[in-house]
């Protein structure tokens, strides 16, 4: 019997779809399942070709006629950041981060629904449930990891899980050549914080602890205002049609 079909990825293209960032565009996505002890290695080698990772689901767009999504990973060895960036790792220095399995909670929950509800009622995801949510953490066949963001209570000293005010969370994906922020979210009432910009840093740090190279962010879509602070982040690589290619912020990638 000839297994290679089935121990082979297999790609599917999803139907035309509203594009959610360029309202004026339709969009299609090719995708794959990610199971089984292969998943590991299958999610580098397709994070590395442009794809992300959703639950059991690694995808790319496979738009007709745009181009604008453009994946983005930093150089975490060249790295170094701006003065806004270092304002914004000072006004974070009382928070505690800590990584865990892929394990949900309510408390993670009920920063995720007040997220949702202030920062994307109108998106893809603002009807998720609790259950939803669970899937979402839990089912992945790689390496993937919880980090949460606490305040730091004072005098409670050492804990194996600190039990300060939850104010971010990131879903993590650690592969053999960095970390891929598969999702995150944080408290919208802390806009003062800029925990966006925090939690990119504080993987950056972990990346540069742990010897890896790159910290993936996903997709740049290209006049989208939202995805602009994605390119803030230098030096970076996005991937072309020829490779990945160094982007200096200077002359935007085409």
């Amino acid at each position: 019997m000839n297994t290679q079909a089935t121990s082979s990825p297999q790609f599917y293209l999803t139907a035309p779809a509203a594009c959610p960032y360029l309202p004026q565009e339709m969009e299609r996505k090719v995708f794959t399942h990610l199971v089984g002890e292969r998943a590991p290695e299958l999610n580098d080698l397709l994070t590395q070709g442009g794809f992300r990772r959703s639950q059991n689901i690694a995808y790319r767009p496979a738009c007709e006629t745009c181009r604008a999504c453009i994946s983005v990973r930093i150089l975490v060895n060249e790295f170094k950041p701006r003065r806004t960036m270092r304002r914004v790792l000072a006004d974070n220095a009382d928070l505690v981060s800590r990584e865990y399995p892929a394990e949900p909670s309510s408390e993670q929950y009920s920063l995720f629904r007040h997220y949702l509800d202030a920062r994307h009622q109108k998106g893809g995801m603002s009807d998720m449930s609790v259950l939803d949510y669970a899937m979402m953490v839990e089912d992945t066949h790689v390496n993937t990891k919880v980090i949460e963001y606490r305040v730091r209570e004072e005098g409670a000293g050492l804990r194996e899980r600190p039990q300060g005010e939850l104010v971010a969370v990131a879903l993590t994906d650690r592969m053999g050549d960095g970390l891929s922020m598969v999702y995150s979210f944080y408290n919208p009432n802390l806009s003062h914080r800029s925990l966006g910009t925090f939690m990119i840093l504080d993987h950056i740090r972990r990346a540069r602890q742990l010897g890896l190279p790159h910290v993936y962010l996903g997709y740049w879509v290209k006049g989208s205002r939202k995805m602009d602070y994605k390119t803030k982040f230098l030096p970076q690589e996005h991937l072309m049609p020829r490779g990945w290619e160094r982007y200096d912020g200077e002359n935007p990638a085409k």
